[in-house]
């Protein structure tokens, strides 16, 4: 008799997909499954808590290669805090920065808006059209 969770009972319980599991084999985030005699997948209840880690460092903006060192750290008997505490200080000042950028981007749009609704005229200039300007002498033609 086969022991272990199929694919789509790993998923239900890890709150998966089928598909994300797979996907997460292939990148080697999760270790390959053992396969059964009729090559169905089968996963230890590990692998649970494994996909409950990865969907929560994913929601933190972990990308897979920062998830699988952070996984590899684990495997190699030593405690990831650390390594987790710094990556996810560099996310939070990475979001900092990009955070002052649209700020900044939000204030340049809005100032370009009140411009438009003062002069449309001025700020039209911002976005010429693509006709040619007309020539004097050419009797309404477009040169």
């Amino acid at each position: 008799m086969n022991s272990g969770l199929k694919i789509g009972e790993l998923a239900g319980r890890a709150g998966v997909t089928a598909k994300a599991i797979r996907f997460y084999e292939r990148k080697r985030v999760l270790p390959l499954a053992k396969r059964a005699a009729n090559r169905y997948r089968l996963y230890d209840d590990d692998a649970v808590g494994m996909l409950y880690f990865v969907k929560q460092a994913t929601g933190l903006g972990l990308t897979l290669a920062e998830i699988k060192e952070i996984i590899a750290i684990r495997r190699g008997g030593r405690p990831p805090c650390a390594h987790v505490h710094r990556l996810l200080r560099d996310k939070a000042l990475e979001l900092d920065r990009k955070l002052e950028d649209l700020l900044e981007l939000r204030r340049r749009i809005r100032r370009s808006l009140t411009a438009w609704e003062r002069r449309p005229v001025a700020v039209a200039a911002v976005f010429p059209t693509s006709r040619r300007p007309r020539v004097a002498g050419t009797r309404g033609r477009e040169v």
